[in-house]
């Protein structure tokens, strides 16, 4: 083709006019006559590099608009179709979602009669109104672990979490000690948490912690994964993100792994539901605007 169109320049016509009839760049012509980038090209290959670089502080896991978000925070005025086309020309694309995982839930028929004080409206006005948790399994090379959480609903921040060898009731009530220890400021204001009717979550120990500390408890009312549809949603994210198709050795490379997790989650993941900024910064403002100071 390029010797097609240069024949017809010989002959007169413009290469402009000659690429347009064919379809083609007149700037890649260019390029492959004198080797030399375009200017669009070389910004292009300037983008891609930092593309790459945020695709790669974010376990591999955002797509073209969350790379697109993150790079405007960054000062890259660009425009997310040129990021989409950029992506998909280097196969860079997001994490997909991971199917169902196993099953860690042992109802107990005991807690039947609890409430559920959510009843699947996981919304909230201000941080430590309501609080969701539950538990899923980890692998390594040296055997199965579970992983336990609790998630604030108004920023999506994980304020506790604990790491075991184990389902005992120890698993939940650690990552509640630490969400209380770090996030409580008293009675004046109500707060919920909210889990599945799993053993550990119905047990004398982790009710009294909750009594203890004046939280309300609430337990999905049928047990349907959509009574804590948002817990199930964050696990998800966990898996896609962190697990996907890695494998650690051992259960201390998989905590250490977990650990540099939360931490990018709560401190640089950009979450949709609140306006693409990470849960920190999405408190920062809620505290700003409310002089309502939050421990961290």
């Amino acid at each position: 083709m390029s010797a097609f169109i240069e024949k017809q320049r010989a002959a007169g016509f413009a290469v402009e006019l000659t690429c347009r009839t064919l379809g083609t760049s007149p700037s890649a012509f260019y390029q492959r006559a004198t080797g030399v980038l375009s200017t669009r090209a070389q910004e292009d290959a300037v983008l891609l590099e930092q593309i790459r670089a945020v695709y790669r502080a974010n376990y591999e896991a955002y797509g073209s608009l969350r790379v697109w978000k993150a790079l405007r925070r960054q000062g890259v005025q660009v425009g997310r179709g040129r990021v989409e086309r950029l992506m998909a020309a280097d196969g860079l694309i997001g994490a997909k979602r991971r199917g169902r995982a196993w099953k860690t839930t042992v109802a107990d028929p005991a807690g039947s009669g609890r409430p559920d004080l959510v009843n699947r409206q996981f919304t909230a006005t201000r941080p430590d109104a309501l609080w969701i948790a539950d538990f899923t399994y980890l692998k390594s090379w040296e055997g199965v672990g579970f992983f336990s959480f609790v998630l604030d609903v108004y920023s999506r921040r994980v304020v506790g979490w604990q790491l075991a060898g184990h389902m005992r009731t120890d698993l939940v009530l650690d990552a509640l000690k630490m969400a209380l220890g770090t996030r409580r400021h008293g009675a004046d204001l109500q707060l919920i948490h909210h889990s599945d009717r799993g053993s550990q979550y119905t047990s004398f120990d982790f009710t009294q912690a909750l009594l203890d500390n004046d939280v309300l408890g609430s337990l999905g009312s049928t047990g349907d994964a959509y009574d804590n549809a948002m817990a199930e949603s964050f696990v998800d994210s966990f898996k896609t993100e962190l697990i996907r198709d890695r494998v650690w050795q051992t259960r201390t490379q998989l905590e250490l792994a977990v650990v540099e997790w939360v931490g990018w989650y709560n401190h640089d993941r950009l979450h949709s539901a609140i306006g693409h900024i990470p849960p920190v910064e999405f408190e920062t403002l809620y505290a700003i605007r409310s002089g309502s100071p939050l421990s961290h």
